[in-house]
């Protein structure tokens, strides 16, 4: 079947409808443009049509381009891929600007048929490219339906003319937020911010209305019509220059330089800018064609869409019967637990969220009600869905409530003794067949399982702060884990729609593992005499969202202590951070506990504003007079964190790959232009990085030795993704 079809009426309007076979939502493949060209050139040859309407055969339009496609077309394109891409580009354009001249006289811009977008629903990318090329866009007056340019969010910029078009239609200024940001609207906003023409109940029917109204005039796009002139200034216009000025900065100042579509897409703004659209266009396709080459695109679409949606399917699920969650328990109302039910209760399922004390309980199932509360003044939600959500969740103190749950949730202090005292209660109530899932950061799994009657059901269950914001789900697998309790978790994690990862017991598991000796590092760098400045920016410009002195000043500082004293007790003479230690003890005992004290290597005002390094770290960790260079600093805070991700690997602890970037990048926010540690590393070359690891072992110690499965490949000149990118495990 085709993935467009025309049929003509006997009003003469032709419909063309996409509807892409055996996918819930259109994309955009290359059979596809062909088929949609086709149906265009039929439409304008056949004078009995007056003419073309666009639409979807679902209920939203389109999802954009197919990114599995966009990551394979580097090696589609024969021996010269910039040519190759280039070209291909320009097809695209070619169909699009097809569209919008429809077959009228180039110099009178009179004879063309009219042709307009009728959106049931969702229009993302190329979803909104093609309808931009229309001469009306409707939209149905769906709350639900998003409209946008996302590409930016997946190391791309939108290359089907949305970017040209979308900047004279709107102005760069006006255009950045949907440009630069991935910014998504519904419909209404949508309208009010110009990205579309009408909101109405039948976008079909209103589309075809105004086909058969339609005069010359309506049909010219401002950039064909003479005269034109760029909304806000072009840039050699003196609004205009101010505006690219302040563009620049703004782009520079929130990507740090390490995003190239940013950096692209701003200059095929400003070169466009300069010449006339059809030149404009051309110049859009050389930049899109300049990232799709760029390994950072390849590496950011394969770890943000490919990887991540294949994870979200269950691409590593055992094999086991539907095991989604229909009631659920929770023990401990807190923070953490509070931020489960509200999920869980969003999704649709059952909660019992179960306290010490009814106080405690009631505030936890209050966290709902004050998050629809604020989504409520945004225009986010309404009351109905409030008292919606909050009559699934029950807060009590009476473990007998949890009779007929199928999976608990257990949330409470991390005190192996109290967990293990829930465990026991919370099974006797629940019966024998529920699925019991310690929700903890850092305790070996296989040890609370202890306390369960059956440690096969017993799993691990790492939620990152604060819940209902953060995409990751870590699932920890115990030595008796069974697969049943490891699909439920699966299936669990994908009712509240989010992330997960499965990875194996060991302390600190995957995620931990990885960002505290990156903490410990920027703690080592400043103890030594590294100015904090200089190690916080230095993160910063390699694309980590913040530096390690405020994550633990985030996270709080007397966590680290307690980390580390743990640390160091079940490791005894190995262990490796008294350096540090020193440090965040210290600090402690100094009242400097993070943000939420106000005080800690960062000051902070009344209202818990940052300020600005705090001046006391000078007095007791002196700035030395000899500075190490920027891209030293760079290779010790990321070498850390990617070291122990090649460790996990090798270890056993983490199986795939795939889960380690789209873990990293989710669950800490490891530089997202790398794709992730491994995605990085291959990025570098496993050479390169073995040559670094050497270095910075002689210089710093080692804790920077180079893994055996890195140095293997390092003499095979061999990349991760082609030996495991499959979700093999390691060799």
């Amino acid at each position: 079947m085709a993935d467009f079809t025309a049929k003509t009426d006997a009003d003469g309007i032709t419909t063309i409808t996409w509807d892409v076979p055996g996918k819930s939502m259109n994309v955009l493949s290359l059979e596809g443009l062909a088929e949609l060209g086709a149906a265009i050139d039929a439409a304008l040859k056949d004078e009995a049509v007056k003419g073309v309407v666009i639409t979807s055969g679902k209920d939203t339009f389109a999802g954009g381009m197919d990114l599995n496609l966009i990551a394979k077309m580097k090696d589609m394109v024969g021996d010269d891929p910039a040519r190759g891409l280039f070209e291909g580009v320009m097809r695209m354009h070619g169909v699009l600007r097809k569209i919008e001249r429809a077959g009228m006289d180039p110099k009178t811009l009179k004879g063309g048929k009219p042709i307009a977008a009728a959106l049931p629903g969702t229009a993302l990318g190329i979803g909104l490219e093609l309808p931009l090329a229309c001469h009306r866009i409707f939209a149905a007056d769906n709350p639900s339906a998003k409209i946008g340019l996302p590409e930016i969010m997946v190391g791309i910029f939108p290359g089907g003319g949305g970017t040209t078009r979308l900047v004279r239609k709107l102005g760069a200024m006006a255009a950045a937020p949907f440009l630069l940001e991935g910014k998504l609207s519904d419909p209404k906003k949508a309208k009010s911010a110009g990205l579309i023409d009408e909101v109405v109940a039948d976008p079909l029917a209103a589309a075809r209305a105004w086909v058969l109204a339609a005069k010359d005039a309506d049909l010219v796009k401002p950039w064909d019509a003479k005269g034109y002139k760029m909304p806000g200034g072009a840039p050699y216009h003196p609004a205009g220059f101010l505006t690219f000025v302040g563009a620049s900065a703004m782009v520079h100042g929130k990507t740090m330089g390490v995003y190239p579509a940013a950096k692209a897409l701003l200059s095929a703004v400003y070169e466009g800018a300069l010449v006339p659209f059809d030149t404009a266009l051309k110049i859009e396709a050389r930049w899109f064609t300049n990232i799709l080459l760029n390994p950072s695109s390849t590496a950011m679409i394969r770890s943000l869409f490919i990887n991540k949606e294949a994870l979200e399917k269950g691409a590593n699920r055992p094999e086991a019967p539907d095991q989604r969650v229909k009631k659920l328990g929770i023990l401990g109302a807190g923070m953490m637990g509070a931020g489960i039910a509200l999920v869980s209760a969003q999704a649709g399922i059952e909660v019992v969220l179960i306290d010490a004390k009814q106080e405690a309980a009631d505030r936890g199932r209050a966290y709902t009600a004050t998050h629809f509360d604020k989504a409520i003044k945004r225009g986010k939600a309404s009351e109905a869905k409030k008292a919606e959500v909050l009559a699934r969740i029950t807060a009590t103190t009476d473990y007998a409530a949890l009779s007929g749950v199928d999976m608990i949730i257990e949330a409470v202090f991390e005190d192996p003794k109290v967990k293990a005292e829930v465990t026991k209660a919370a099974e006797a109530a629940a019966g024998k067949d529920v699925i019991f899932a310690t929700n903890t950061s850092t305790l070996p799994i296989t040890e609370l399982a202890r306390a369960s009657q059956n440690a096969e059901q017993f799993i691990g269950v790492h939620f990152f702060s604060p819940v209902e914001k953060m995409a990751l789900v870590e699932i920890i697998r115990g030595k008796a884990t069974g697969d049943r309790a490891v699909a439920k978790a699966l299936d669990y994690v994908r009712q509240i729609r989010k992330t997960p990862i499965v990875v194996h017991d060991a302390r600190f598991f995957y995620a931990n593992r990885s960002i505290i000796p990156y903490i410990n590092e920027g703690i080592r760098m400043l103890a030594e005499g590294v100015a904090p400045t200089l190690v916080e920016n230095a993160a910063k410009l390699v694309g980590m969202p913040l530096g390690p002195l405020q994550l633990v000043d985030e996270t709080s500082i007397d966590l680290g202590v307690k980390i580390a004293k743990a640390t160091k007790a079940a490791m005894g003479d190995d262990y490796p951070d008294d350096a540090v230690d020193e440090v965040l003890f210290w600090m402690a005992d100094q009242g400097r506990l993070g943000r939420k004290s106000n005080a800690g290597f960062y000051a902070y005002d009344d209202a818990g504003k940052r300020l600005g390094l705090w001046e006391g770290l000078a007095e007791r960790y002196p700035v030395a007079d000899a500075q190490p260079d920027l891209t030293e600093v760079q290779h010790r805070l990321l070498f850390v964190q990617v070291l122990e991700a090649v460790r996990a690997f090798e270890d056993g602890v983490l199986t795939d790959i795939r889960e380690g970037d789209v873990g990293a990048i989710l669950g800490w926010g490891f530089a997202p232009w790398s794709g992730g540690p491994f995605s990085w590393l291959d990025i570098i070359g496993a050479a390169r990085a073995a040559a670094i690891c050497d270095e910075l072992t002689a210089a710093h110690g080692p804790r920077f030795a180079c893994p055996d499965l890195l140095r293997r490949m390092a003499g095979q000149g061999a990349r991760f993704y082609d030996l495991y990118g499959d979700g093999a495990a390691a060799a």
